[in-house]
């Protein structure tokens, strides 16, 4: 499999826009491209998914073992001809400043990849050469394979650059450099870019990106930097789960549309191997849920913005409160906790941070008595651990298991009756008690990352086989 990491020195880059672009010009040579990203975002995964066609899957070394990532990437590579992955933040940027757990120097360890940079060149000539000498001789073991300069002015800008690079680090290639053009940037907003599912990619943006990449990116000498690594294949048992249809025991209906799209890949993966049947169904548009299910994930994204059209679905509101007090398990994080509150306060204008102008209440499903309130800037980041205080559907007390927390909101101080049942650390430190419980109904602003403890998929669908079993067919009408 050959592969290749597409890094930068710092968030802002253009890292997204040139994956894109690389993935744009090889599915247009006919090549099937298996898409990855370092980190825990679920943004850009799903401009990879829109590009290549095949789903984007997260590679995290703090969050998950190194054989999990091995194997992961070994899992959904099969049946393409190369692996993209896309790094996160700065290439040694990770869980802290001393060790590279996190970052994507990390996973580029672990896979063996070589790492293409690339360098923002605005306002910069010559000392781009020494900011990529630096990032070369960082660490011994990081292969930085190529270097693509972005935001170039001219044709001078061009040749002052790959002269400085080819006379202080000759070993490094530049691969191109791709000229300024506004009309390839994605808009952003509070959480990161906008979301593939608002704002999918038009025809002409993609033949826009393939004419400039093409013209300007030397792809044949990218593609012979890549690495061709052995698949990795521990006594051949993550191949027995691809080949192997695992027994269906429970149907579990998840939330996925423009309110709801941020979900591991592996988390479903993981609960299909399971043996959840896994039924997307939209709290947007769909008035129903959908039939013979016993479980309800709600995962994370944007329900700040589609508050108004969430609170109109009533009937899928009413038959949710329905499934959970009829305990159902129901696993909610953060946008999906949302979801449950009894509503959001404070207005959100598309590609802006939150506004607090508006303050009145929005309802929502209501399992939970706080309200949730928008805030106008950033209320929590980063990576986070969990201790499982008692039993959930996600499995026994005593359970450590990693996510994290990104939000601008914070909701009202939950009542002290509510169970809390997650031990929340930061940086190897105690900071909350969280993780709320009602029913069989597990909700919190954290996500986290089956992939860091799988035995939590197979307990969540082992609780939702139980209550399909102990339950009489019903309609949640």
């Amino acid at each position: 499999m050959k592969s290749f990491v597409i890094a930068a020195p710092m968030s802002g880059s253009g890292k997204t826009t040139v994956t894109l672009g690389i993935m744009e010009c090889l599915k247009r040579r006919g090549l099937s491209v298996a898409p990855f990203k370092v980190g825990p975002d679920f943004i850009d995964p799903g401009w990879h998914r829109l590009v290549t066609g095949r789903p984007s899957v997260n590679l995290d070394g703090w969050m998950c073992p190194e054989k999990f990532i091995r194997e992961t990437f070994a899992r959904h590579t099969q049946g393409a001809d190369l692996a993209v992955i896309e790094g996160v933040m700065g290439l040694f940027d990770g869980s802290n400043g001393v060790t590279e757990e996190g970052s994507t120097a990390h996973v580029a360890k672990i896979l063996s990849c070589p790492v293409i940079l690339v360098v923002d060149a605005k306002s910069q000539a010559r000392s781009a050469a020494a900011l990529v000498q630096g990032f070369v001789n960082f660490d011994p073991q990081v292969r930085v394979a190529g270097v693509i300069f972005n935001n170039v002015g001219s044709a001078n800008h061009a040749r002052i650059l790959r002269e400085a690079l080819a006379a202080s680090a000759p070993e490094v290639k530049v691969l191109g450099c791709i000229p300024r053009d506004e009309q390839l940037r994605i808009p952003s907003r509070h959480l990161g870019l906008v979301t593939a599912e608002e704002q999918p990619l038009t025809e002409g943006f993609l033949d826009s990106l393939a004419t400039v990449f093409s013209e300007h990116l030397e792809l044949d000498e990218l593609m012979s930097l890549s690495s061709r690594g052995q698949v990795y294949t521990p006594d051949n048992s993550f191949v027995k789960c691809v080949d192997l249809t695992p027994k269906t025991t429970a149907k579990l209906a998840v939330a996925r549309d423009a309110a709801f799209c941020f979900v591991y890949e592996d988390n479903l993966r993981l609960l299909r191997e399971a043996g959840a049947e896994i039924v997307e169904f939209s709290p947007l548009t769909d008035p129903h849920l959908p039939p013979g299910i016993s479980g309800i994930y709600l995962p994370g994204g944007y329900p700040e913005l589609f508050a108004a059209a969430l609170s109109a679905n009533q009937s899928l509101i009413g038959e949710i409160r329905v499934a959970i007090v009829s305990g159902m398990p129901v696993y909610a994080e953060c946008g999906g906790f949302i979801y449950l509150t009894r509503g959001v306060r404070g207005q959100v204008v598309s590609g802006n941070a939150p506004s607090v102008d508006c303050m009145d209440l929005t309802p929502l499903v209501g399992i939970f008595p706080v309200a949730t309130h928008m805030l106008p800037r950033r209320k929590a980041l980063g990576y986070r651990q969990v201790l499982l205080t008692g039993d959930s559907l996600l499995g026994p007390a005593g359970i450590i298991a990693r996510g994290h927390e990104f939000h601008y909101s914070e909701m009202e101080e939950m009542p002290h009756e509510v169970e809390r049942l997650y031990q929340v650390s930061k940086n190897g430190k105690v900071i909350a008690a969280e993780g709320y419980y009602f029913r069989n109904c597990l909700a919190s602003y954290l996500h986290l990352h089956f992939g860091s403890r799988p035995e939590m998929a197979d307990a969540f669908v082992k609780n939702c086989a139980a209550f399909k079993n102990d339950q009489p067919q019903r309609s949640f009408l």
